[in-house]
């Protein structure tokens, strides 16, 4: 009970670090576990929101992640050529992530009895599907403009989860294993150009998202009201998540692209008796009420409680960044309307698995208000 508010071929794996992220509920007890790859980089840089100026692919590239240099120069180009067909900077992580997939940024000639067909260069691009010469295609900047070429023909791509656009270029036989890339592709374009995945989707560099937008890493906040209670507070140390003060039935919408894990009422007595999550909640009833988990690229996990009726989505959907899942309400422990939004990381049984979501949605460019 809750008791508060490798694509084809095989040499495609080696610098990939594992992880697992859960979900915790608000005092702790722990709901749900999930296994994953390479977490989010810590740390990221949080000035600007792009840079407007051309990349130098030629600079000292800073480091980020386990990438080594030619994995850097490679993202570098890659970043250049979108900014020089004037792709926004949502379609540079989308990129970005693919050739993490197809080649892990390295540059692949032909590899004899390991190559899956001709596919050759940072996106495995196929000479024999038209894609254009060996030569042509084992060129980065080439290889990019073609990438971003196929990317713009797809409607509403900038809006879509990356695996679905990634996989709309690509036709790869594995098309969910993009969305593991997303968070260190987001961290790669904010390390080489300035916190760009931070800007505004459909926006060019340079211009922030502010709440309620998506910003280019795919994130968005779930209602536009602020922060009204924070993250493990003097006054709340078990308050492992951030109360947003959205107004009862407030349109709740899903933080990023992702997997509907749990719908469900939480709420019971004090003495542990079953309590009705369709009728206000108050102070001395245990649990989130109605809420609602979902599942996104990397394992994270985002927790959205409280909500006034049932949730508008079910388990095993998919959903998009923004998308409503439900409204706000003050269901389960709650002594007034307002979300109480939660994300987790690591398989962490204990609430050190539970991180900062002012912090965290700040980083993605994807800010709580208040």
């Amino acid at each position: 009970m809750l008791t508060g508010s490798g694509r084809r071929r095989g040499r495609v794996v080696a610098w990939v670090a594992s992880a697992t992220a859960l979900l915790l509920c608000c005092a702790g007890t722990v709901v749900y576990t999930f296994f994953s790859a390479q977490p989010s980089q810590p740390g990221i840089n949080l000035i600007g929101c792009g840079t407007t100026n051309a990349i130098n692919v030629e600079a000292d590239l800073p480091k980020v992640g386990n990438l080594n240099d030619e994995q850097r120069l490679n993202a570098a180009i890659i970043i250049k050529v979108g900014q020089e067909k004037k792709i926004p900077p949502r379609g540079w992580v989308i990129a970005i992530a693919t050739a993490m997939q197809e080649s892990t940024l390295h540059n692949y000639g032909h590899l004899g009895d390991r190559n899956d067909h001709d596919s050759l260069g940072l996106f495995q691009q196929r000479p024999s599907a038209g894609w254009g010469t060996p030569d042509q295609v084992q060129d980065p900047s080439y290889a990019a403009g073609r990438f971003y070429g196929k990317l713009k023909t797809i409607d509403g791509w900038e809006t879509m989860p990356l695996t679905v656009a990634a996989q709309r270029v690509q036709v790869s036989a594995f098309p969910n294993a993009y969305a593991k890339w997303e968070p260190l592709a987001t961290d790669v374009v904010n390390t080489l150009a300035d916190g760009a995945a931070r800007s505004v989707v459909g926006g060019n560099a340079g211009t922030c998202a502010n709440a309620g937008e998506i910003s280019a890493s795919g994130w968005t906040a779930p209602v536009k009201e602020g922060i009204v209670s924070g993250f493990r507070t003097a006054e709340r140390p078990d308050h492992h998540g951030v109360d947003l003060g959205s107004p009862r039935g407030t349109t709740i919408h899903a933080a990023s692209a992702g997997v509907v894990s749990v719908v469900t009422c939480n709420a019971s007595t004090p003495g542990g008796a079953p309590y009705s999550c369709d009728v206000d909640g108050s102070p001395s009833i245990m649990g989130c009420g109605w809420y609602v988990e979902i599942t996104h690229a990397a394992g994270v996990v985002t927790r959205y409680c409280h909500m006034q009726v049932q949730p508008s989505v079910f388990v095993g959907q998919n959903v998009t960044a923004g998308q409503p899942i439900g409204i706000s309400g003050t269901s389960g422990n709650s002594s007034g309307p307002h979300l109480h939004f939660e994300v987790h990381l690591n398989n962490d049984t204990n609430n050190t698995g539970a991180v900062d979501p002012g912090v965290f949605m700040q980083q993605r460019g994807a800010p709580l208000e208040g």
